[in-house]
């Protein structure tokens, strides 16, 4: 296996320590959280920077790349749906779109095809990343009890960026479909 398949796979592993870390309550079970969740991202940059700089992106690379972004990504809204600071239908509508796209990925496999991630999927995980770390950040404010009116602007500003990121996770997801259309409408 080579480094950028083993950056991907610690993303994973990352994911549950993170998860695990998010609901240790104080302010310093946050913060490690927060570290733990930034070098997680780290590696989704590192994977495939390694894997296009050394040659050596694999079809496994391009599965569980995407894989592995879905699981540090919904493991952290579906823990922010049970902490009750974001919504369930946003991240319903997450989970719909991610479900949708892996099972076209899956459909093309099937037709001995690996479709790999696109830029608006790229730009969308990049958004729900900014929108988690800033969920975090939102957590670590609040456990220090910087005060109640600094956590009501936070939250609107949490909504808010997760209606954006709902948006692009909309729009990446419409964009894959149509451009990859063929492998699950067939000939016509």
């Amino acid at each position: 296996m080579n480094l950028a398949n083993k950056l991907t796979i610690s993303r994973i592993f990352l994911a549950g320590i993170f998860i695990w870390f998010l609901f240790i309550k104080g302010p310093g079970a946050k913060c490690m959280a927060f570290a733990i969740f930034l070098v997680a991202c780290i590696t989704d940059y590192y994977d495939g920077y390694f894997a296009r700089k050394t040659g050596s992106i694999t079809a496994f690379g391009k599965l569980m790349d995407p894989i592995a972004d879905k699981i540090l990504i919904l493991g952290a809204f579906l823990a922010f749906v049970e902490m009750e600071i974001i919504p369930a239908w946003m991240v319903m509508v997450i989970i719909a779109r991610e479900l949708v796209i892996t099972g076209i990925r899956i459909l093309a496999l099937s037709q001995k095809k690996v479709l790999s991630a696109e830029m608006g999927g790229k730009h969308k995980t990049v958004s729900q990343m900014v929108a988690v770390i800033s969920v975090l950040i939102f957590l670590i404010i609040r456990d220090l009890e910087f005060g109640f009116r600094h956590i009501q602007v936070f939250e609107g500003s949490v909504y808010a960026l997760m209606l954006i990121t709902v948006g692009m996770t909309l729009t990446s997801g419409v964009s894959y479909m149509l451009r990859n259309k063929e492998v699950f409408m067939g000939d016509q």
